[in-house]
């Protein structure tokens, strides 16, 4: 058979094109294949008080929720640490994964005794350090809710804006460059000078959920009349306004619903919201957002769903999101329902478009 030079030219040429599909498919849907961080990232908050052992095939990073501020105000108090031994120790199978440890959390208090004073500040800092080495850890996850803010019962003062500041500073040198530093920031952007702790951070994992209780959806991707305080695209315009780039911004999903306490309560898991009877699932195409009904038709539950995390996933890949964050693995099903979407929907979306534009280049 005789191939003439144009028909080669063709063969070679589409031989390549094969060959580039086929790298940047295992690269971006097998993170274990690259020994590069991979180009988005999956945070799932790991919690102390449950027993699941998290599958690490569909997640880049775990936050293990979590460490607070002792009650001297100089160093780490970890809850439970043999469970986080034990997450740490999924990183001798599963190369790819970072393991972070949480600092903080709702009514986690003494952060702003500690960030006030410079002594105990870098004290702080260096148990840090101290805590990342001895357990093997990737970095800190920093959530102190909130600088400035007593509303989930912890001391606040008017400087705690400027000493977090100072205290991401702090950890970020006794730590060094090379390990991560991350944060939890509250949907609408506030409480904390953005400008000022970009330097220093790798990423920020929005809590884009809890923003509303029924009769409004508490993580809704647009506005709609039953959108709560904040949704997902004001709060992702808020902090690059604030000044964290695009790039490094992580989107939180909640693995959750909120009730109404009467007849749902007030935080029910994903898991166990799926055997809830008598309520009628209802969608708001304008919000993006799932809802439940009673028999009455009031809005009683706002919850996700696959087909609800899909579109999240296409709006952090489109706008150039880092990635994606969920609270909490152990509210997802057994089988990973939630988690294999969000997985599909960070990973394969990326790399559709990627051939896409690849595709209109040639």
């Amino acid at each position: 058979m005789i191939i003439r030079k144009h028909e080669k030219a063709c063969i070679a040429f589409f031989s390549l094109q094969a060959l580039i599909v086929f790298l940047v498919l295992v690269m971006a849907i097998s993170p274990t294949f690259a020994k590069k961080k991979p180009a988005k990232v999956i945070v799932a908050y790991v919690t102390s008080w449950t027993s699941d052992i998290p599958d690490p095939k569909q997640m880049t990073h775990i936050n293990y929720a979590f460490g607070h501020v002792n009650d001297l105000y100089n160093g780490v108090r970890i809850d439970h640490e043999t469970r986080l031994q034990a997450i740490v120790d999924l990183k001798k199978k599963h190369t790819h994964l970072k393991v972070l440890l949480s600092i903080g959390g709702w009514g986690s208090g003494r952060f702003s005794e500690m960030a006030s004073d410079k002594i105990t500040r870098a004290q702080f800092a260096q148990d840090c350090a101290r805590v990342v080495k001895q357990f093997h850890l990737d970095g800190i996850d920093i959530d102190w809710e909130y600088p400035t803010n007593s509303a989930s019962g912890i001391s606040s003062n008017v400087n705690d804006t400027h000493n977090f500041s100072l205290l991401m500073k702090a950890i970020r040198k006794a730590i060094g460059s090379k390990k991560l530093l991350t944060m939890a920031s509250v949907a609408s952007g506030k409480y904390v000078a953005f400008d000022m702790l970009e330097p220093y951070l790798n990423f920020v994992n929005i809590m884009t959920y809890d923003s509303g209780n029924p009769p409004y959806h508490h993580a809704s991707l647009y506005r709609s009349a039953m959108s709560g305080n904040t949704t997902c695209e004001e709060a992702v315009t808020a902090h690059i306004a604030a000044g964290i780039p695009a790039h490094k911004l992580v989107l939180g999903i909640p693995f959750y619903g909120r009730g109404n306490k009467q007849e749902v309560k007030s935080f029910i898991d994903y898991k166990d919201l799926l055997k809830l009877q008598g309520l009628e699932k209802k969608w708001d195409d304008v919000a993006k957002a799932n809802y439940m009904v009673n028999e009455q038709g009031e809005f009683v539950l706002s919850y996700e769903t696959p087909e609800s995390i899909k579109l999240k996933c296409n709006f952090i890949v489109t706008k150039g999101l880092l990635g994606a964050m969920y609270w909490e693995y152990a509210g997802d099903t057994d089988e990973g329902i939630l988690r294999s979407t969000v997985y599909t929907g960070i990973f394969e979306y990326s790399l559709y478009r990627y051939l896409r534009i690849v595709n209109n280049r040639t």
